[in-house]
This record gives C-alpha cells, sequence and structure tokens, in this order.
C-alpha cells in the first residue's frame, strides 16, 4: 500500500517516521519547499527526541520522500495546520486546499484520512463535498475518516505507537480501514466511531484540561487574595481520591489547549459558556502576571524572563502565554527573555542577570535547575523573584539572597489562620476611607 501524508509538521512527519519505520513507504507532501529540501536531506525542521534519527535513516532507504505536489496514493492522511482566526474562528483554508489536491487524484478504494484537529461537523461539512468534487462519493467509492492525534510533544514517537485512538468514520467500512492501516504500528487500543463524536472527543480532552487549568488559576487569584497558597490547596484537596485539581500558571499555550475549546464554542456558542469562559479566563494570565510585575518593580526596570516556549522543555512557541507576556511588558521594562530551547534566546542566565531588577521564571524547563540562585542574586541590581510555575524552593530562593513571590501565594506572612485573617482584614481596610 502507498501512503501520501500531507503536511509534514509536529504530527504530519513524526506519523510518516512511523509507517517509514515500520515498513510502509511514505509519500510526504508539504507546500513548504524549505520544509521538503531539509525533509529530504535526511534531516528535521522540528525538535523532538528520536525523530531526526529515523528520518535520517528512513530518507537514505528511500522510504521517505517530500515533494509539494500530490500523486495518486492508496491512502491520504491529511495533517495540516488548522489555527484559529484573531475572532476565534477555526482557519480551515489548510483543510480545504488538501483535500482538494486529493480530490484531483482520488480514485475508487482509496481511503482518506484527516488527522487534524477541526471544528465539529468538519470532515463531514468542509472534506467531504470537497472529496467529492472528484465526482466520487464518499462512503461508497471511497473511505473517509477523522483520526484525531492524541499525542504530547516529546513523546510523540512512543505515544504515536502506544496510546489508544479514537476513529470515526463516515461509515463503518471506512472506520475499519482506517484501522487497518494505522494497525501497521500502533499498538494502542483503536475505537471505532462516527466522525463527530471523534472530532468532539479530541476537543473535549482539551476542553477539559483548559477548564481545570482556569478553575486553578481563579483559585490562585482568590487564594492571592485571602492571604493563603494555591498550591497548598491544591496538593491537600488532591489527596481526596476523586479530585484532581490542575496547577495554575501565566496562561495555557500550544496549539491544542489554547485553541480546541474555542472550536467548541464556535458550534455552539449559545450553550457552551462554561468553556467559553475558561478560554477567556486563562487567555486574561499573562496581563494578570504583568500586573503582579508592575506590583513590583518601576517602570524602566530590567526583567528578565526565564522561558518563553509554551510548555517545558520544547522549541514551541505557539500561542505561548510568556510571549503575550513579554509583548505586555515591553513598552515599559526592558525585557530580556532566557530560553535554551529557543535559539535566539539561548543565552547565559548569569550574563542576561546582570542589573537586573526583576527575574521572572515563566517556563520550568528542567534546565533551569541547574541555576545557582546565589550566583544569580549576586549579579541581579534587586534580588527579585517572580516564580510563576511554583518551580524554585522558596526557602532555597531566600537563602540566596531573593525576595521570592509565588503565583497564587499571598504575600502576606505565614503568621497562622488567625493571624492571616487579621492582616487581610486590615489590608482591605486600607483600600476604604473612615467615615
Amino acid at each position: 500500500m502507498s501512503i501520501t501524508i500531507l503536511g509534514l509538521g509536529y504530527i504530519g512527519l513524526p506519523t510518516a517516521a512511523m509507517f517509514a519505520s515500520h515498513g510502509t513507504k511514505v509519500q510526504g507532501v508539504d507546500v513548504n519547499e524549505d520544509i521538503c529540501r531539509i525533509i529530504n536531506n535526511g534531516k528535521i525542521h522540528i525538535e523532538e527526541p528520536f525523530l531526526a534519527e529515523i528520518i535520517k535513516e528512513q530518507v537514505s532507504q528511500g522510504m521517505i520522500t517530500c515533494r509539494q505536489e500530490v500523486s495518486p496514493s492508496d491512502a491520504f492522511i491529511i495533517a495540516v495546520p488548522t489555527p484559529i482566526t484573531d475572532d476565534k474562528i477555526a482557519d480551515l483554508s489548510h483543510v480545504v486546499s488538501a483535500g482538494q489536491s486529493v480530490a484531483k487524484v482520488l480514485k475508487r478504494g482509496d481511503l482518506v484520512i484527516l488527522e487534524s484537529t477541526v471544528p465539529p461537523r468538519c470532515t463531514l461539512d468542509v472534506l467531504l463535498p470537497v472529496l467529492e468534487e472528484s465526482g466520487l462519493r464518499a462512503g461508497v467509492d471511497f473511505h473517509l475518516a477523522h483520526c484525531p492525534e492524541r499525542v504530547l510533544p516529546g513523546q510523540i514517537i512512543h505515544e504515536l505507537k502506544h496510546n489508544n485512538r479514537v476513529i470515526g468514520g463516515v461509515n463503518m467500512e471506512s472506520a475499519e480501514k482506517a484501522k487497518e492501516l494505522y494497525s501497521v504500528f500502533v499498538e494502542g487500543e483503536m475505537y471505532l466511531t462516527d466522525t463527530i463524536t471523534a472530532e468532539l472527543c479530541k476537543l473535549m480532552e482539551n476542553t477539559y484540561r483548559d477548564v481545570n487549568i482556569a478553575l486553578a488559576n481563579e483559585l490562585a487569584k482568590i487564594c492571592e487574595r485571602l492571604g493563603t497558597n494555591a498550591w497548598d490547596v491544591i496538593k491537600f484537596a488532591n489527596k481526596h481520591p476523586r479530585v484532581s485539581l490542575h496547577a495554575p500558571g501565566p496562561g495555557v499555550g500550544g496549539h491544542c489547549l489554547a485553541i480546541d475549546p474555542w472550536f467548541v464554542v464556535g458550534a455552539a456558542p449559545d450553550i457552551s459558556p462554561i468553556i467559553e469562559l475558561a478560554r477567556k479566563t486563562n487567555d486574561s494570565m499573562p496581563k494578570y502576571v504583568a500586573g503582579k510585575v508592575n506590583g513590583l518593580v518601576p517602570y524602566g526596570s530590567k526583567v528578565v524572563v526565564l522561558g518563553c516556549t509554551y510548555k517545558p522543555d520544547i522549541d514551541d512557541l505557539r500561542e505561548s502565554p510568556i510571549m503575550d507576556l513579554v509583548e505586555l511588558l515591553g513598552d515599559n521594562y526592558k525585557v530580556v527573555i532566557v530560553d535554551p530551547f529557543v535559539d535566539s534566546y539561548d543565552i547565559d542566565v548569569y550574563d542576561a542577570a546582570k542589573d537586573a531588577d526583576l527575574v521572572v521564571l515563566g517556563v520550568h524547563h528542567q534546565q533551569f535547575a541547574e541555576i545557582d540562585l546565589t550566583q544569580l542574586a549576586k549579579v541581579v541590581k534587586k534580588p527579585v523573584l517572580l516564580d510563576t510555575r511554583n518551580y524554585f524552593s522558596k526557602s532555597d530562593a531566600e537563602k540566596a539572597g531573593f525576595e521570592y513571590h509565588l503565583l497564587g501565594a499571598s504575600d502576606i506572612p505565614q503568621l497562622g489562620l488567625l493571624e492571616a485573617k487579621r492582616e487581610v482584614a486590615l489590608t482591605n481596610e486600607s483600600d476604604f476611607p473612615h467615615p
């Protein structure tokens, strides 16, 4: 069987690597000429553990090639981007374009799988009509299915093979054909359903996490106001066997969590207020953190931000809340970014922190654990540390000489419950003039 994969990005390229390394020749297609050139030279344009070695080997053996145009094939996997507009509407132009390219070469018996994360009904209402411009009928003349990826960056190779998959077909025969194809390398369970269920399954997996994080972020704000520590609240609450609160932070990024819930809202805006509010809550966190910076150092101060990717230990900047934070601070502060995973920001942390007035921990890269806080405190102008991830130990930071502030924790001294209540009351009273 010949396989064509359209879109050789964070999902398409690892998927091509898995098929090829399990004995199936893959024709990759990408509209970006530079990406094709890089891949055909046996190299990769993204960072992902183990991927470079596989691509190098499979390209050298002729199992993977890349071109810009679609040729006839037995199976087509569409893994193109599905970004969101400024109006929070899904941009499906890449899906449409890919479908049009496939329609030109589609023949009876072919299998088309949409892997891109898409809004509900996209497979039926957007992709299917485009493919049927070929004159062939979905579910009759060719097979059509939606099989969303469910992998974690940094662990994609392992999870592509071992994770369970949900496959939605326009009919059961299409779902079965897709299952047969993925069986080449997938060892996890594969569950067959309809396309709308499969679309919503992927969206709700990420929406669940987004709503949970929004709850944690709201708790962080509440705890700061009430004079306690959200991280302690979460730790103790999660001792309950049926509670699993996520951690707060400076926002939610990435192509999935920051976008997928909007796909659900867009499909039913009048009956999804919880999902929409959670999204707005998480989108508000960079501004909230910027407000904390404003309260710690005056305008014109030098601020060093540690980490700018959307999650730890990857190079992906897509929808990064830290980049939103940097933009918010940029007009009023001298901002320097340090990130070992991004070439343009891979600079020595101690050099970057010279004469800094504030250090902000934005992303908890494992490499930051190697930072010598004592040395860092010596090079900054003012040893003030704002930790948005509960990454550094408060006692270690203060021992090193830092004034330590934690997102989600009140700066009121922890003097015991009664004293904390008294301090909060006094603080609140001071906000109002006495009659």
